[in-house]
């Protein structure tokens, strides 16, 4: 086989470049698969160099089947290569993947995908073909063995791939159109304010202190009496927790109302708000 031919055979099946693939070709003597092993050691090279940089781009992907619903986010430097064929179908796949094994890290990185390759083998191989820092964020799943599972995104790419992407599992044994509705609105009310917990006893108390600092701060300058301060930041943080709190946020489709009122309002024995998840690129 000619050396052309071997570089063009090289490019097929490892997806590197054709300079890379040549100088493979001359380091292995013309053996295909010691330049596959050529390639792949300097790919790990190339891949950990590149994973010191920002990945702030990327894709939101969710999958779901008839026992859960998962959400994954697989980041990258640049816009142009979110949208990228080869990283497209890499978070399509690993999407798929990842609500197989309910968000499993583990499980997922040594999993083989389509050709037969693991995960992590396959994230080198994109990082090293495509010259940028690939690595795979946040993910959550939610069963539906005694819930319904909403989800929404938002800014979509293609099909399920978004920049922005919420899922939210409701306890319930109803299946009615208003809960549909219901569900549907609320996952997009979630993607819109952004709250931190389901109700405020969730929120983390670490994060209710930072902000405790803060507002303290802010008003040892105002100059007012420390009672004074102490009631405003009682006020202040108060709001903070129920702004917050998804139940205690005001219904983005009716402002007036709160969500805890509109769930009321479904009139739906024994629907609870169970959990959520939102996803947002670069954020």
């Amino acid at each position: 086989m000619a050396d052309i031919e071997k570089i063009k055979k090289l490019r097929s099946l490892s997806g590197a470049g054709f300079k890379d693939c040549s100088a493979a070709i001359i380091e292995s003597n013309g053996q295909i698969d010691k330049a596959i092993e050529i390639l792949r050691i300097k790919g790990i090279s190339k891949a950990s160099k590149k994973m010191s940089r920002s990945a702030n781009e990327g894709l939101i992907s969710i999958s779901d089947n008839d026992q859960r619903t998962s959400i994954i986010e697989i980041n990258c430097e640049t816009d142009f290569v979110a949208k990228n064929n080869d990283f497209i179908n890499f978070t399509e796949e690993l999407s798929e993947m990842n609500n197989l094994f309910s968000s499993n890290r583990k499980k997922l990185m040594s999993a083989k995908m389509k050709n037969n390759k693991t995960v992590d083998e396959n994230l080198l191989a994109l990082i090293s073909k495509i010259g940028e820092k690939i690595i795979i964020g946040r993910s959550n799943t939610f069963e539906k063995s005694d819930s319904q599972v909403f989800k929404y995104s938002h800014t979509v790419v293609k099909d399920n791939l978004s920049k922005l992407g919420v899922i939210v599992s409701i306890e319930t044994n109803d299946d009615s159109e208003k809960l549909k509705i219901f569900g549907k609105q609320l996952s997009m009310h979630i993607a819109a304010l952004n709250p931190i917990a389901v109700n405020i006893e969730g929120i983390d108390q670490e994060i209710i202190n930072k902000e405790q600092e803060l507002i303290t701060e802010e008003l040892k300058n105002s100059g007012k009496k420390e009672d004074i301060i102490k009631k405003i930041a009682l006020g202040k943080i108060n709001k903070f927790k129920e702004d917050n709190s998804l139940m205690y946020q005001q219904w983005v489709m009716e402002p007036k109302k709160k969500v805890k009122d509109i769930l009321k309002e479904l009139n739906i024995k024994n629907i609870n708000i169970k959990n959520f998840t939102r996803i947002k690129i670069g954020e």
